[in-house]
């Protein structure tokens, strides 16, 4: 698999991972237990959500194989394309029925162009 390839794989697993997390947060037992003093009853329901806890995997997933990336490429050159999750996010977002205001897609839109820009260089 080329580097580009393994770099989006991961970039999309992270991504995956941001909106596992915002679903378990937003899930009912979580809000009830947030909505109590913390204890470490709060943190147990946080982190024995199946969403938290799927995010969390996705993200240490997204992690490992961001290290074949790092193998290959300079971080300068890497990095920049985590920007890309910016982009995926918003558009994984309209699917889902976020608003997303159109100050929030042009400021997105740059990002794009500036990891495109990095990534020819």
């Amino acid at each position: 698999m080329n580097t580009l390839m393994i770099a989006m794989t991961s970039i999309i697993l992270s991504v995956v991972a941001q909106f596992a997390l915002k679903n378990g947060m937003s899930s009912i037992e979580v809000k009830e237990a947030l909505s109590q003093p913390a204890t470490l009853r709060t943190m147990f329901v946080i982190l024995t959500n199946k969403f938290v806890m799927g995010g969390f995997l996705l993200y240490g997933l997204g992690a490992v194989v961001w290290l074949g990336v790092l193998s290959r490429w300079d971080v300068s050159k890497a990095y920049p394309l985590v920007g890309m999750g910016f982009g995926l996010t918003v558009i994984i977002g309209l699917l889902l029925g976020e608003q997303i205001t159109i100050l929030r897609t042009v400021g997105v839109a740059l990002i794009c162009v500036g990891v495109f820009l990095v990534s020819r260089s």
